[in-house]
């Protein structure tokens, strides 16, 4: 079996076992625009608001929603399926076969990735059609920082399963994570509404600044350096503590 066919062949079992878990794929996939559809239905939040700059809070919950769905697949969904994989043997097994251990690895990675982005696509697609917000303008700046909040997601999640010898472990440091995280996206205040002194220091944490830059980039402008390279400096810290501290077994 060449390298090839063996990783198309792992991509489609693990997409299989993938969408025969309703939960996760309710949760990455259909929650972020459940939470967009309930604030919308808020009248207020339809209305445009001075201290906002004439934005409405449901233009500021679209990017929100979608480092939502980010965060459930790269802290909720992925590091429990990967732990669970070695806590059973799986990847320790594996890495006698021709198919190895990484490529098994380079399947969760793909599979949680293309269910956050199209959870991503639903996102703004009803909150268009439905509330009327306004696509993102700036569409080459969008995609890069939507890319890096991905990747960066994905990092999280990887240094997760990295620090969690077993599933049960995998899932308490999810979601001891996921709070703080969650916060820092905007889910219960958006990052633009926060004070002055509190939004310099959340934009320093990568889904701060990814809601930073997505925000920019849906307003029409560049997302900025600075956004950027905070999560970019976050995947790379992320990626080289999972890639330190993971275990096959």
């Amino acid at each position: 079996m060449s390298a090839t066919t063996a990783t198309r062949t792992v991509l489609r079992t693990e997409a299989r076992l993938f969408a025969r878990e309703p939960g996760s794929l309710f949760w990455v996939m259909v929650s972020p625009t459940v939470l967009l559809t309930i604030l919308g239905l808020i009248p207020s939040f339809r209305e445009a608001s001075e201290d906002l700059g004439g934005r409405r809070v449901i233009d500021l919950y679209v990017p929100v929603a979608v480092l939502f769905a980010l965060i459930m697949s790269g802290l909720q969904a992925m590091p429990p399926v990967l732990s669970g994989y070695r806590e059973r043997g799986i990847l320790r097994r594996m890495s006698t076969t021709p198919v190895r251990a990484g490529t098994l690895l380079t399947a969760q990675l793909a599979l949680h990735a293309v269910a956050a982005l199209v959870s991503t696509l639903l996102v703004i697609i009803v909150g268009r059609l439905a509330f009327g917000v306004a696509l993102p303008e700036n569409l080459p700046g969008y995609a890069l920082a939507l890319l890096l909040a991905v990747a960066g997601g994905l990092a999280l999640g990887a240094a997760v399963c990295a620090v969690s010898r077993t599933q049960k472990i995998a899932t308490a440091v999810g979601s001891a994570v996921f709070f703080p995280t969650m916060f820092t996206a905007g889910v219960w205040v958006p990052v633009q509404a926060m004070p002055d002194t509190l939004q310099r220091i959340v934009q320093l944490t990568p889904c701060g600044a990814a809601s930073q830059a997505l925000d920019t980039a849906m307003s029409g402008g560049w997302p900025g350096w600075a956004p950027l390279a905070v999560m970019a400096v976050w995947m790379v810290g992320l990626t080289a503590a999972a890639v330190r501290w993971f275990r096959w077994e």
